[in-house]
């Protein structure tokens, strides 16, 4: 799960990580009287407006009805962020990261201005190699971290956090001297990290991404961003956590399928996938990759799908205007392979069927399944072998 930054800000400042004094607000008047605020707060008549949407890359963006402003724009006084205000709210930001569609701006988040000496980059995130949380820092602060990977590897450094004892101190100084922080630097850092990784821990993390970091004239250092992704196993234990979902900004077809239960993530290609079993999903990707085709998305109905589920994800699926066919293949174990074939001919005969279908099924009741589908009376191909469905469906998609 995904927030905005003002409420990344919220969490960390919450759990002692220093962030910039700032102000969520949502309508042209709201930021007026932020930065009003602000001002007298802080004695700094400069304030920045940014925008706040899920994705990264906003300042180098773009507004679809305003090309010559970007996602964040530093002013001077209240009636200046008014102004600017006005032109974002309600406007198309087109980032990096959002694709040539943007994503339409709702909130502001309205933050004092900073004396920003250097800026630096940090995140904390899980090494799956290692099965151990990760810190990475970089004295490229600002730009995207892949650019970095790519052009200047030996910049990231990284420090591996033992669950057992926790991010060591002479770990976080090592970070700090390599990123070229003197001693008080270097002590405040430490200080930072500390608070950091605790907040990293106690929220149940995926990813904590401050980019920049930044050191001020005065020496603090204080995270001027906040990317926070959450584990969706864990939300669980954090209900206050989940409520700052923000559905706008997440994927309907995605928001549809958590209501079923139904581990679904939309992809770039053209055959949509239902099958049960996240590695069989991974299997299934996979051969049709092989046979010179892209998924249109990952759809994992679990191990004991009912046949509502089934025609649920089934109009998901259909529901994706980019998926040029359809690729049914169930394992039936505590799955029974009549209930996919029951669910799946109730789906078509409900929402109709406007591209090819191959299902291929193998299992539990199998022939059942596959007789249920062979006198439906409808335009389904059966299949005898994984390899075989998707030699079908990509064939008959071109």
């Amino acid at each position: 799960m995904k927030i905005h930054e003002y409420q990344g800000k919220e969490l960390l400042r919450a759990h002692g990580v220093p962030v910039p004094l700032s102000r969520v607000a949502f309508s042209p008047a709201e930021v007026a009287s932020a930065a009003a605020e602000l001002v007298r707060e802080s004695g700094n008549e400069v304030v920045v407006v940014k925008a706040q949407i899920h994705a990264g890359g906003r300042g180098k963006g773009r507004f679809v009805e305003h090309p010559d402003l970007g996602g964040v724009k530093v002013v001077r006084g209240a009636e200046a962020a008014r102004e600017v205000a006005a032109k974002m709210l309600g406007s198309t930001l087109v980032t990096i990261q959002t694709g040539p569609e943007g994503k339409k701006v709702q909130r502001l988040l309205v933050e004092q201005g900073m004396d920003i000496k250097r800026e630096l980059y940090l995140a904390i995130t899980l090494d799956r190699a290692s099965g151990r949380n990760t810190i990475m820092a970089s004295t490229e602060g600002g730009m995207e971290i892949e650019e970095v990977a790519a052009k200047h590897p030996e910049k990231i450094l990284r420090a591996t956090v033992d669950p057992a004892v926790g991010l060591r101190d002479f770990q976080a100084r090592q970070l700090a001297f390599g990123l070229g922080l003197g001693n008080d630097g270097a002590k405040k850092l430490v200080l930072f990290l500390r608070k950091l990784v605790g907040a990293y821990d106690k929220l149940d993390c995926s990813l904590l991404e401050i980019n920049p970091l930044v050191v001020t004239g005065s020496g603090d250092v204080l995270a001027l961003d906040a990317k926070v992704n959450f584990d969706d196993n864990a939300l669980y234990r954090h209900p206050d956590v989940e409520a700052l979902r923000d559905p706008s900004e997440e994927d309907a077809s995605e928001l549809e399928a958590k209501n079923y239960d139904l581990s679904y993530i939309k992809l770039d290609g053209t055959i949509g996938c239902m099958v049960n079993g996240a590695g069989l999903a991974m299997a299934t990707m996979d051969i049709i990759k092989y046979f010179g085709a892209e998924p249109a998305n990952f759809l994992d109905v679990g191990g004991g799908a009912t046949a509502e589920k089934v025609t649920a994800a089934f109009k998901i699926i259909t529901k994706d205007p980019g998926c040029k066919g359809i690729l049914v293949n169930i394992f039936g174990g505590i799955m029974k392979c009549d209930t996919i074939a029951h669910g799946v001919i109730t789906a078509v005969k409900e929402v109709g069927l406007k591209v090819p279908l191959v299902v291929r099924l193998e299992g539990t009741n199998v022939e059942l399944g596959k007789k249920l589908l062979d006198d439906s009376g409808l335009r389904v191909t059966t299949a005898s072998s994984l390899r075989d469905a998707a030699s079908k469906i990509v064939e008959m998609t071109k």
